[in-house]
């Protein structure tokens, strides 16, 4: 996590100077709010990786003399093929759209849709506590 934590605090650093040297040369205030929150936004991200890097293990990653093979095993278990992401993806669109629009209707429908899909993926695979006995 810290390869990821110094990324991101090294592009928050770019954005806050490219703001810096924008608001000076082109006092306009609109796109220099728009680069110091852009900042903010990968400070932001990048002090969570940071925080999350001091209490776990190092990873592989995170140290400079681990192997490729040190990072080889089991990452985890990935559905081979599911359609609630693309459920999720309309659920939120349909809000997007909601939202535009300030349909209240449309906003519980999507809202209620959007918790349908996310259950859906996260139960997906779940047969429950006692299957194996």
């Amino acid at each position: 996590m810290k390869v990821e934590a110094l990324i991101f605090n090294v592009i928050g650093v770019f954005c806050i100077i490219v703001a810096t040297v924008y608001g000076i040369w082109s006092r306009e205030p609109i796109g220099t709010t728009a680069l110091v929150l852009s900042g903010g936004l990968t400070f932001l991200v990048g002090g969570f990786f940071w925080f999350v890097s001091r209490r776990i293990d190092a990873r592989p990653e995170d140290r400079k003399d681990a192997d490729i093979a040190d990072g080889a095993g089991e990452l985890g278990f990935f559905s081979p093929g599911s359609y609630w992401p693309f459920g999720i993806a309309l659920s939120a669109g349909l809000m997007g759209l909601a939202l535009a629009f300030f349909y209240p209707w449309l906003i519980i429908t999507a809202g209620v849709a959007i918790l349908i899909t996310v259950g859906g993926l996260l139960f997906e695979y779940y047969v429950g506590q006692n299957a194996e006995s």
